[in-house]
């Protein structure tokens, strides 16, 4: 997903866009279903393809801009990478972008542990784990993306091969940085994109949910009216779930369960028809 002004990026689509930023140049591509051109080319066996070996390293000179703006978004990227766990969708890129240039000017090599992000600094090391089958693989983020809505992460062949996400194309994961100067995991502090504490492990019974998030409200009262016109209007089940925060408690209102990321991918488009512009997707 790395790009360059002049260069579709990694995470490219059919346009080229600028960036009215440092950062090396940036176009999107729609990922998540894997294209045919963009599948696995060679077939290998990366079984036994080792995990990234976590080590301190200087931010990147290049893909580390402030800030970034792609498909009309802007993007923020974070000052550091300390304690940051998130849950979501993630998808794959492969041999479409094969030996281009990365966001920070490496070369994508699909059969490597790598990854890209639209915020973590460059480099970051990551957990990802796949929530349906608990299988993990550390990856080594140093590229953006993936920009297509519902996505968190974007992996490399070799790493979705290993947690078991290359035939749906996609799959419900949780990220979780790890500190090089102190690889043991910490208990996480801070949670990105899901408002359930990220360190409540799944029960290995317990199989994840979609549901995506329209709004958060201290009312109760227009909790329970979005939650009324959202389930009138998209005929689905729509949630008010209470959470105790430091100023009171908040009234999250969210449609779901949804039964796959594609439906879940439909569900949103039709909840922009309601006025939700950015739905929150949240792994319960």
């Amino acid at each position: 997903m790395g790009f360059q002004i002049v260069q579709k990026s990694l995470a490219a689509s059919a346009v080229i866009l600028l960036i009215a930023s440092t950062l090396n140049g940036c176009g999107t591509k729609s990922r998540g279903y894997p294209h045919p051109v963009d599948g696995p080319g060679e077939h290998r066996d990366v079984s036994q393809v080792p995990d990234a070996v976590p080590k301190v390293e200087p931010r990147s000179r290049g893909g580390n801009p402030s800030t970034y703006v792609v498909l009309g978004k802007r993007y923020y990227t974070l000052q550091d990478n300390k304690n940051f766990v998130e849950r979501g969708v993630a998808s794959w890129y492969g041999r479409k972008f094969h030996g281009r240039k990365t966001s920070n000017g490496e070369v994508y090599d699909m059969y490597g542990m790598s990854a890209a992000h639209k915020k973590l600094p460059i480099p970051t090391y990551a957990r990802v784990t796949n929530l349906k089958n608990g299988r993990s693989v550390i990856v080594r983020i140093n590229d953006r993306g993936p920009f297509h809505e519902n996505r968190i992460i974007d992996l490399s062949y070799a790493a979705a091969s290993r947690i078991g996400m290359l035939g749906k194309g996609t799959a419900l994961v949780e990220v979780r940085t790890i500190d090089p100067a102190a690889p043991k995991p910490a208990a996480a502090t801070r949670v990105a994109q899901h408002p359930t504490p990220a360190d409540m492990a799944h029960k290995p019974d317990q199989k994840p949910q979609i549901f995506l998030q329209a709004g958060a409200f201290s009312s109760s009262e227009n909790a329970e009216r979005l939650r009324e016109r959202l389930q009138q209007g998209l005929a689905r089940t729509v949630r008010v779930t209470p959470i105790a925060t430091t100023g009171g408690p908040v009234h999250r209102v969210q449609v779901g369960p949804l039964a796959s990321v594609e439906i879940a991918d439909t569900v949103t488009a039709q909840m922009h028809e309601f006025g939700i512009s950015k739905p929150l997707v949240v792994i319960d």
